[in-house]
């Protein structure tokens, strides 16, 4: 029985990554002791870092750098166009020629919770925690909990609920 992994030649995978069945990656580059679940794609130029965990269902598109310690949620999305199209001026399919790759960053130590949606050109910083369901629309601070559609600061990482900064 086939193991039904599609892994592009092209494709950077460091020390003892660990790979669940139907994943496909193409391009891109893994980090050492990632683990990536099932059904997660991720396409060319998109980074993982080192020891982090992409949960299942999870799209990584170009132009996402994810970096050392990062823990991914189940059914999370990147998005890397500002103003996504099906159709070029002329009528046609747009082609690569016809859009511009959005970069978008998650620092090291963050955590993004399940099902949140991450738009372009967006960082969030160290240890930040997305809730679940977030959608993601401006850069999140270093050591902050946002949460919400759009996610919005809840509280500081450290900060006991109830206290104030």
């Amino acid at each position: 029985m086939s193991d039904f992994r599609c892994i592009a030649a092209d494709v950077k995978l460091g020390q003892n990554v660990k790979l669940a069945q139907f994943v496909n990656l193409y391009g891109c580059e893994i980090g050492d002791e990632t683990k990536l679940g099932t059904f997660v794609e991720i396409q060319k130029n998109a980074k993982i870092g080192s020891r982090c965990k992409i949960s299942s269902h999870t799209f990584v598109c170009e132009g996402v750098t994810i970096e050392d310690n990062v823990f991914v949620g189940h059914g999370v999305a990147f998005i890397n166009d500002i103003y996504p199209r099906s159709t070029a001026a002329g009528g046609g399919l747009q082609t690569e020629a016809d859009w511009k790759v959005e970069r978008t960053l998650v620092k090291k130590g963050a955590s993004i919770g399940s099902g949140a949606t991450i738009l372009a050109k967006v960082t969030i910083g160290e240890n930040a925690i997305v809730g679940a369901g977030s959608v993601v629309t401006r850069d999140v601070p270093a050591d902050t909990i946002v949460a919400g559609n759009p996610a919005r600061v809840f509280r500081k990482v450290n900060q006991v609920q109830g206290d104030e900064e």
